[in-house]
Order: C-alpha cells, then structure tokens, then sequence
C-alpha cells in the first residue's frame, strides 16, 4: 500500500449513527489490523465471501487502490440486517467514492463460484485472492466450508481467513467464547439458522479443512480486539436473553442436550462477575488470521 489507510476516513463511508461512530470505526480499525496480516497490495482483484454489510469491503476497497477491484458476495437477503440492511448500507458505500470499485453480488457463496469459468485456460479470470473475514461461523456445515475451500483453489491465488479464535487472552474476554459456543450448542439442533453463529470451528479444524481443499498454510497469528470492538457485547447479550432460554426449551428436547446448553449459558452469565462493568466490560475473545496458497 503506497499510504496508510486511515480508518476514520474509511469508516465514514459505511453507513452509521453519527452518535455512535466510534461502533463503526472501531469495526473499521479491527479490519485494518487484519489487512496488515494479509498483504494485500494495490491493483488486485480480490473476492471477498460474506460481506455483510462492507465492514470488511470498504477496507479491502481502499487497500486495492482506483485500479484494483472487489466482488462482494454475500447470500443473505438485502433486507436482512439491523439497525440497517445489507441492501441499505451496500447502497450507501456505492455511492461513495469506492463504489466504483466494487461489485456486489447477492448469491451464496458456493453457487456464485460455481458459475464462474474455469481459471486454469484463462489467467484473467482468477482473483489474486479470496477473503473471509468473520464469515466463516456463518456457513451451515463444516462440509459447506469444505467445498467452499475447494472452489476457491480453482479461481483464487490466494486464501485469507479471520474468524473468531476461540481463545480468551484478556480475562474480559472470557463471557464472548462461552456466549459462542452456548449459541453454537442450540444452532447445530436446527434445520436452518439465521444466527451469528451456526457452525462453530477453531482455528485447527479451519487449517485441516483448508488443507484437505489442497491449500498451503503460509502465515497465522492470533491478534486482541480492541476494546471498541463490541462483538462480544452482543454475543452475550444474545446468550443471556429470554428468548435464547425460551429457544433451548422449545428446541432441545433431550434432557442431557439441554443441560449442555444451560451449562454453557450459566457459564457465561457465571463469568461476568469477575468483570469489571458487567457485561460492559465484556472484550471480544481474540481473533485467527491466516494465509493460505
């Protein structure tokens, strides 16, 4: 990168609550960090997969420069969202000044590399790399992940990956990695799951998937999250609500199973006492970031 990205100026071209934009740049902070791992330099063509909102889009955007160029996929329906939708805020940045440089395509994932052409006979056609950041908890199955992987080896040179760690450096961070797996408990009793958390993997189990799609482990690293980030908040929030309790009852009807889930749900309310502030103290847990070729 010729300069350095300023997240301030970055996050002002995401669509927020001018009340609340230290949410937003903190978001946008958390991204800046994970790019100093990626090495993403300017006039690339990156796929990003799971981009939401364009927490991540808009840095990546700003990374590849005026000739570089980001495809932003996301499966999720363009009302979906809160306090605004994907379509909403995917809207807002496209009318800023890196809308140019951005594609947004509503398609799952797999579907959407699916109806690529083949990248071997045609060098143009491949990304210089793919992207997931905080998408992966997302995917319905590990297989789904899997198979992901795998097309990506035929269109993307390279695989970058972020995700929760599932490790609590900081002790505030504790109540987020017990909130996670409480949620990831209930989910994994569905058909189908509209949650922050449906499948949850480690930091190991991602790798063996990575490498079972045939790539190469070239760098990880774990790094905190800011205090600003508030993703272990609401993971908590969300854990100790009434309507989880009410779903653990209507869902999980094994006895035993229950009980699992009530466990990690108690833990995660027994670990807020250690915290200063409560659950406004709670720090999100930290974060894997890795590259694959």
């Amino acid at each position: 990168m010729a300069t350095p990205l300023d997240a301030a100026s970055i996050a002002r071209l995401s669509l927020h609550d001018p009340a609340h934009f230290n949410i937003q740049h903190s978001q946008t902070s958390h991204r800046l960090v994970l790019l100093q791992h990626w090495n993403i330099p300017t006039e690339l063509k990156v796929l990003e997969l799971g981009c939401g909102q364009g927490d991540c889009t808009t840095v990546l955007a700003s990374a590849v420069g005026e000739k570089g160029r980001v495809v932003a996929v996301d499966p999720a329906d363009l009302d979906y969202g809160s306090p605004y939708t994907l379509g909403q805020a995917q809207d807002h940045i496209s009318q800023g000044p890196l809308g140019k440089r951005i594609t947004w395509i509503q398609q799952p994932p797999l579907d959407y590399l699916s109806s690529l052409p083949s990248s071997l006979a045609n060098q143009h056609q491949i990304f210089d790399a793919a992207v997931l950041a905080h998408s992966l908890w997302y995917f319905a199955s590990p297989s789904l992940i899997l198979s992901t992987f795998r097309a990506l080896k035929q269109h993307s040179k390279r695989l970058l990956l972020a995700e929760w760690s599932l490790v609590a450096t900081h002790p505030s961070a504790q109540p987020h990695l017990l909130a996670a797996l409480a949620q990831a408990a209930l989910e994994c009793r569905k058909t189908s799951s509209e949650s922050n958390v449906r499948t949850v993997l480690g930091p190991k189990q991602l790798t063996q998937l990575a490498l079972a799609a045939g790539w190469q482990l070239e760098t990880e690293t774990r790094v905190q999250g800011g205090e600003g980030l508030l993703d272990g908040q609401w993971e908590v929030a969300a854990c100790l609500s009434p309507s989880f309790a009410s779903e653990i009852e209507e869902r999980v009807k094994d006895e035993r199973e229950r009980a699992v889930v009530l466990a990690l749900r108690d833990a995660c309310e027994a670990s807020l006492q250690g915290i200063p502030g409560g659950r406004k103290g709670v720090r999100a847990m930290d974060v894997w970031v890795s590259s694959f070729v």
